[in-house]
């Protein structure tokens, strides 16, 4: 797995101990890339620290029960996805405009009390993930396209079609899973799918519940 200047072969090139980013409904997949708006001062250290080491942070929801740790803090989702840091610009007004790339999920292990004021937990990561995943070539991109262009249709919006077909299965999958529209709990099934083609069924079976839903919503309101 390449992202931006580093290569990323083996569990071994990434660290045990991560810094993680709590963000609901916001996904990060292996070779996805990701903007961030960071502005909390919190986080604006974590980002300094990250540049300044390894440029890596996790990506992870809060726990989707809404359990929180007795200091008010959420708990978190058991799988989130590590990002590189490949591009920050500093906005004049504190602000850092930050472009992520995922490198490979991981598994938190245990969160680790610490004296920074961002979060940091002890991770396994999915070494899979640092490889081709060889489940992309039995991805049904026929199926995935046709739920994709009824969404569009749907909901009256345009893609960039020319752009789409030239896409790789893995590049297509994952750019959709992280730009649809669902909630946390749909983010996180798309996140946690072992492998491509899983990921794909996932994507196309949320997508045609989404469609259902929104016509029987229309059906109800002409009644």
């Amino acid at each position: 797995m390449q992202a931006g200047n580093a290569h990323y072969r083996l569990d071994s090139d990434l660290p045990t101990t991560l810094a993680v980013f709590p963000l609901t409904a916001a996904l990060l997949l292996p070779g996805g890339r990701m903007p961030l708006n960071i502005f909390e001062p919190r986080y604006l250290q974590m980002i300094d620290e990250a540049i300044a080491g390894s440029r890596l942070i996790g990506m992870i929801q809060p726990a989707l029960d809404g359990t929180l740790h007795p200091d008010g803090e959420p708990a978190l989702c058991p799988v989130g996805c590590i990002g590189r840091i490949t591009s920050l610009a500093e906005t004049g007004d504190g602000r850092y405009l930050i472009s992520l790339q995922g490198v490979c999920r991981f598994r938190v292990s245990q969160e680790l009390a610490v004296k920074t004021p961002f979060r940091q937990c002890k991770i396994t990561c999915f070494g899979a993930d640092l490889g081709e995943d060889k489940a992309g070539a039995d991805v049904d991109r026929p199926a995935l396209l046709r739920a994709f262009r009824t969404y569009l249709q749907a909901n009256e919006l345009d893609a960039d079609w020319e752009s789409v077909s030239r896409a790789d299965n893995a590049i297509l999958v994952n750019a959709l899973s992280m730009m649809a529209p669902y909630g946390a709990a749909e983010k996180q099934a798309l996140l946690e799918a072992p492998d491509l083609k899983t990921r794909a069924e996932t994507l196309i079976a949320i997508t045609e519940m989404a469609l259902a839903r929104e016509n029987e919503d229309f059906g109800s309101s002409l009644q």
